[in-house]
């Protein structure tokens, strides 16, 4: 049993950090609260709706609170489960919806891709760039930073007027 609600208390956890750089996941918003119910396919459809959800996480957490604890989160889940699987006992629905929940983290879903239109490519492509522009890149196409955008002076002590380094010492003797 206590390896169950480690798992369970696992995936409390990513789901109440998710999308929140500041959440410690030790609470969980009533977000966060969806999307683990969503993910984890606790909503089914029928007997589960996310209205369903959305009034549980009314009830269960306090007047003033916009969030529950781990606590509260089971009490929450022992609400659903007895919704989902009416045809279980109290005991097997809810080890039912644990076995759903646990080990389980947020699915990122829709996340924006980049465009690869013939445009953009041929727009973005350094080794076609010419001038000044050139300047701006390495040849494997990498930017040169401040260096390819300012004149930076040459402090090596090499005057340009000589074409080799070394070659005063050789016309001097």
């Amino acid at each position: 049993m206590a390896g169950e609600l480690s798992a369970l208390e696992e995936a409390f956890r990513k789901f109440a950090i998710h999308g929140d750089t500041r959440a410690t996941g030790k609470e969980m918003h009533g977000k966060n609260w969806s999307k683990l119910c969503k993910d984890c396919h606790v909503i089914d459809g029928k007997n589960v709706t996310i209205t369903d959800v959305d009034i549980v996480f009314s009830k269960i957490k306090g007047k003033s609170s916009r969030t529950i604890t781990f606590e509260q989160f089971k009490e929450a889940l022992q609400e659903l489960s007895k919704k989902r699987f009416k045809d279980k006992s109290d005991e097997e629905a809810i080890q039912e919806i644990y076995k759903l929940i646990e080990g389980k983290a947020p699915i990122i879903s829709g996340v924006t891709k980049a465009i690869s239109s013939p445009t953009v490519t041929r727009l973005t492509d350094t080794s076609k760039f010419t001038g000044s522009h050139k300047e701006r890149f390495d040849p494997s196409g990498k930017g040169k930073g401040k260096a390819g955008r300012e004149d930076l002076v040459d402090a090596s002590g090499y005057v340009s007027g000589y074409k080799h380094a070394g070659t005063y010492d050789q016309k001097v003797q």
